[in-house]
């Protein structure tokens, strides 16, 4: 393997500070297939990097009727990101195989498509109901309405492909529904 991971690794903690998301995604994707390649894990580091540069009023899509499951908000996120992350690895040198992959994987992270593509949504669907339910509990909450955010809660499960995956997944994702209509 080569230290393209470690340089995007390191670029995204420094471009978000460290994100406890993105890193449990990584443990996620090695939990479910503990031969990732250097490929799949620099997709599940950096498979939101959007974010990263992501216009400070884009929270406008939160109030739109799908929020951040539209298609259009989808596609944007993972062309966006892809986009981000090929021009990273062709700046660091990296060759045109491995950037073909990440772009592969990282253009369907949010929908799937593939095994590979399928593997990084349901790592991203586990890291997503393992931490980010306190979020969306609450500042999300008060944006989007108690409506959509089970609705996010609940496409972020029911997106996730792999049986061991879902198994996983469960207890969090009833934890957040058990937590939301306590609200």
């Amino acid at each position: 393997m080569t230290n393209f991971y470690q340089e995007v690794e390191k670029f995204i903690k420094q471009e978000t500070g460290g994100s406890r998301h993105l890193e449990r995604t990584v443990f996620w994707l090695k939990k479910l297939c503990p031969e990732a390649d250097e490929a799949l894990l620099i997709s599940a580091i950096s498979h939101d990097a959007e974010r990263i540069y992501r216009a400070k009023d884009y929270d406008k899509v939160s109030g739109q009727a799908k929020g951040y499951q539209s298609e259009e908000h989808l596609s944007h996120h993972q062309e966006t990101g892809a986009k981000i992350m090929a021009d990273f690895l062709k700046a660091k040198g990296a060759n045109e195989d491995l950037i073909a992959k990440v772009v592969h994987l990282i253009s369907k992270h949010e929908v799937g498509g593939d095994d590979e593509q399928n593997l990084l949504k349901d790592a991203d669907s586990l890291s997503f109901l393992e931490n980010n339910i306190d979020i969306f509990l609450g500042e999300q909450i008060k944006k989007m309405g108690k409506a959509k955010v089970l609705a996010k809660f609940t496409w972020m499960f029911e997106r996730i492909t792999s049986p061991v995956a879902k198994d996983l997944a469960r207890p969090y994702f009833e934890d957040a529904i058990r937590r939301l209509n306590n609200q």
